[in-house]
């Protein structure tokens, strides 16, 4: 996939986006977004094959019981893709990594959903 500088890249690409983003940066309680980012390089390279790291500092990953406090609606799902997916574009991937890597973050950000949209 790339390895540890093509997630620092993804993941410091996408809290840029974060950070001016007000409604998706609800999401996150930590004035500083530092260790946020920390935790989801950590993950996304583990995830891919990359160092244990994040277990060995946080324990199983536990995608949805981690985020089950936090409402997250279609919306704010749209927008974290929107972000996520600006990120992917700064890096040179192959395209088999590529579509490998957007495919995991679609259905990992549908799997997030737990709240409807508030009319």
């Amino acid at each position: 996939m790339g390895g540890h500088e093509t997630f620092a890249q993804i993941v410091r690409e996408f809290y840029r986006g974060v950070a001016g983003d007000p409604e998706l940066r609800a999401l996150y309680p930590e004035e500083d977004l530092g260790p946020a980012e920390d935790r989801l390089r950590m993950f996304l390279e583990q995830y891919w094959g990359g160092p244990k790291t994040y277990s060995e500092l946080r324990g199983h990953p536990r995608l949805r019981m981690r985020h089950v406090d936090f409402a997250v609606t279609p919306s704010q799902r749209d927008r974290w893709l929107r972000h996520m997916l600006a990120a992917v574009e700064t890096v040179d991937l192959d395209p088999q990594a590529d579509a490998a890597l957007r495919d995991y973050l679609h259905r990992a950000a549908d799997m997030l959903v737990n709240t409807p949209e508030l009319d």
